[in-house]
């Protein structure tokens, strides 16, 4: 009985998790728009173009985050090798901060 209790109380957990999880996309998406609108970073689109210069591939996914006062385009691309390469880039100005091969 104590298993089905513990399991019971892991999905009621994750329900409300995944519950909160659109909200918080919400405010990352109106943040990133209004950080663009303001000038303080560069359209998505020409992150991807700056990041396909350094890395041609697929862009698999993009995040943007704030480190150290900074906000930083994390970009994930497949190259034609089948290789996966995570890349760094300023927010601001698109310059490359670093590239490596994701494992």
């Amino acid at each position: 009985m104590k298993r089905i209790i513990g399991y019971r109380w892991q999905l009621a957990a994750a329900g409300i998790l995944l519950a909160c999880l659109p909200a918080v996309a919400d405010e990352d998406h109106e943040l990133a728009r209004k950080l663009r609108e303001s000038g303080a970073i560069l359209a998505l689109e020409d992150i991807a173009r700056q990041a396909r210069a350094a890395k041609p591939g697929e862009l698999l996914e993009t995040e943007l985050e704030k480190k150290h006062d900074r906000y930083i385009y994390e970009v994930e691309i497949l190259d034609s090798a089948g290789q996966v390469w995570e890349l760094k880039l300023d927010a601001a100005n698109g310059r490359l901060i670093s590239m490596e091969r994701d494992d």
